[in-house]
């Protein structure tokens, strides 16, 4: 029969505490408003690094697409504001208020969901629990575990061999015997008796 050896704990994903959470959104959020949504690829790097989604990957690139496109108009419009037409500017405002909206809420709203599906951090010093075996671990080691042979001490020979207590007679067959004695004397004096009246005579 062969033994099955422990198997590798898989590690598991820790949560920073609250208030490193809050400071890094914070950061975040702040970067991407002050720079007009062009840093907003910043939050969804850090988004797709801890879920480790294809999703949160692919709106990355979307993301960082979107802002070298905002860039490059900034870029090829003139630099005084009046000779911006207004369909432009309009259109370079909704781009910035846009892309502002979705990356902070998208950003916000998938990493608190992913945090909060992890469960609340352990408390210091708290001690882990072992993870429950899988189904297959306990299919193969609950057989190995059954059959293992009992281990039997061998006995000691420095310690002394009961004997088991003798029994005692009964007081009762000490009485009935004692009766019977009795009895045995009366007829033998009995008979005694009986012979030498026979002889006087």
């Amino acid at each position: 029969m062969h033994g099955y050896g422990p198997m590798p704990q898989q590690p598991t994903t820790s949560r920073p505490s609250p208030a490193t959470l809050t400071t890094v959104r914070v950061i975040l959020v702040a970067l991407t408003v002050l720079s007009c949504g062009l840093l907003g690829w910043a939050a969804m790097l850090r988004l797709a690094i801890v879920t480790r989604r294809p999703r949160d990957w692919f709106l990355l690139v979307v993301v960082i697409a979107l802002n070298i496109g905002l860039f490059a108009f900034i870029m090829a419009t003139p630099d005084d504001p009046d000779q911006m037409s207004d369909a432009a500017a309009l259109f370079m405002m909704l781009w910035i208020v846009g892309l502002l909206a979705g990356v902070i809420t998208y950003y916000l709203y998938a990493e608190i969901r992913h945090y909060n599906a992890l469960g609340a951090p352990a408390p210091y010093g708290a001690p882990a629990h072992p993870a429950p075996p899988l189904p297959y671990q306990q299919q193969h080691l609950a057989p190995h575990h059954q059959h293992q042979p009992q281990q039997h001490q061998p006995p000691n020979p420095y310690t002394a061999p009961t004997t088991p207590p003798t029994p005692k007679p009964a007081p009762q067959r000490l009485d009935q015997v004692r009766a019977e004695l009795d009895e045995l004397s009366d007829y033998l004096r009995k008979e005694n008796k009986d012979s030498r009246d026979g002889e006087g005579r």
